[in-house]
């Protein structure tokens, strides 16, 4: 008798018996994956209604029953990791570490234990490395703890009576894709297999409030790989990304429910592991070319830190009846705005030109504070005149080539003069409240025309 089957969406985890081009729930396409079906276990402790973290059935609680502690936080050794987490890690929390193969999650999770492993018992669990190259790697990091605990494993079940008899204070999982529980009939990765593992483990974190590291795996989207469900279960999703060819890697916070999620972590890749880059400012505006035209310097706000970028723009004369566009770190539809824009309100014919657009370092510029700047380095470039090294810009450009105000301008603003840089372009709506800071000077423009005047 042939076994039923059942399909998932990969983006939400909705179920359909049959196959469908359109997810019904989402309206993802293409998503649909088959898996066996399981039969619901009559016995099993979900089907009963027993609580999973006990033998004994839930009950409810009033609101003035419950009793609201300030959550425990620990420090994890790295202060970039702990800014993202939002001040440390949570003790019973969940956290799921994604990114590309080769980024360096496995390495961010095992140097973390040097410092965990000096008030705490760790527990580091591999199904794609054994013990030896897992301790092959910590002596190269540098980490030597006899709290540190290896366990090469990829069955859940082994993994579960392994916790309740060391019992860590904290577990890591490299990688939730090859965890496999033994009552699935599905293979290792798949949908339901990823689910079901994930949701043991939360159960595991909240019960016995162990802090549970997971690390997951990223499909060619660059989203976690696995039903969408699983971002949704865990309490915290953390993005490790960076370029393959640069040294450089941002950690940033998709989803976090102990803090904010637009905090970022700056690492750079070196011999001995990851360090960690206090001052990202100064490191992304290393080399900068002088008296070069098509690049700006602005100031955009990632969480609560202000960053300095460098936006570098290229135009080139075209032959074709269709220019070329392409976008690296920059938004493709909002650059395609400002060119239109540049081209109607600026009095620069661009569109005869092939246009590149590239933010250095590795960032993804996504606030409208970095337009103005934008439209610079474009201008820029176009008539070939470079601009002023000590000049920074920051603002919003409206669709009438308007200057609009920005958030925390007071603290883009003592970012950019303790880089050194001399003058600033700045909105004129939103300066009249503002003390010009000593040493930098505020030049107040109110369209892009008087921008390009006063730089170019």
């Amino acid at each position: 008798m042939r076994a039923k089957t059942i399909f998932y969406c990969t983006e939400c985890g909705n179920e359909t018996p049959k196959w469908v081009g359109k997810c019904p729930a989402c309206g993802s396409w293409n998503t649909m994956v088959e898996q066996p079906q399981e039969a619901k276990k009559k016995g099993s402790p979900v089907a009963q209604g027993i609580s999973v973290r006990g033998s004994s059935v839930s009950r409810p609680k009033s609101l003035a029953e419950v009793e609201t502690t300030d959550e425990l936080r620990f420090p994890t050794g790295l202060s970039e990791l702990d800014r993202v987490l939002g001040g440390g890690a949570v003790q019973g929390s969940l956290v799921l570490v994604g990114g590309a193969p080769g980024i360096g999650k496995s390495t961010l999770m095992l140097q973390i234990c040097d410092n965990l492993c000096r008030f705490s018992k760790v527990l580091y669990v591999s199904g794609e490395e054994s013990e030896r190259q897992i301790k092959l790697r910590a002596e190269r990091l540098g980490v030597r703890s006899e709290s540190l605990y290896l366990l090469a494993e990829t069955s859940l079940e082994n993994i579960l009576e392994s916790v309740h008899e060391l019992k860590p204070d904290v577990l890591i999982v490299d990688s939730i894709q090859t965890m496999y529980d033994e009552e699935q009939t599905t293979s290792p990765g798949s949908v339901g297999q990823v689910k079901c593992c994930t949701m043991s483990l939360m159960q595991l974190a909240k019960g016995e409030g162990i802090t549970v590291f997971v690390i997951g795996h990223v499909n060619k989207e660059g989203s976690i790989a696995g039903p969408k469900v699983l971002e949704h279960m865990v309490d915290c999703v953390l993005y490790f990304e960076g370029e393959p060819h640069m040294s450089y890697r941002i950690l940033r916070a998709a989803k976090n429910r102990f803090g904010a999620t637009n905090e970022i972590g700056v690492f750079e890749m070196a011999d001995s592991g990851l360090v960690e880059v206090p001052n990202p400012s100064e490191t992304l505006l290393a080399g900068r070319p002088k008296d070069t035209p098509g690049t700006c310097v602005t100031c955009v706000m990632e969480g609560n830190r202000p960053v300095l970028a460098e936006i570098q723009a290229l135009l080139a004369p075209t032959s074709f009846g269709n220019p070329r566009r392409t976008s690296n770190g920059f938004d493709y539809n909002r650059a395609m705005l400002l060119l239109a824009v540049l081209e109607k309100r600026g009095g620069l014919i661009v569109s005869s030109c092939d246009a590149y657009m590239n933010v250095i370092g590795g960032l993804y510029l996504d606030e409208p504070a970095a337009d103005l700047a934008a439209i610079i380095s474009i201008a820029s470039s176009f008539r070939d005149k470079p601009v002023p090294g000590e000049l920074t810009a920051i603002g919003e450009v409206g669709l009438t080539g308007e200057l609009r105000s920005v958030s925390a301008l007071g603290q883009r603003l003592s970012e950019v003069r303790r880089l050194g840089f001399k003058r600033c372009l700045i909105p004129a709506q939103n300066s009249m409240k503002l003390v010009e800071p000593e040493g930098l000077q505020l030049v107040r423009v109110r369209n892009i025309r008087e921008a390009l005047s006063a730089v170019l």
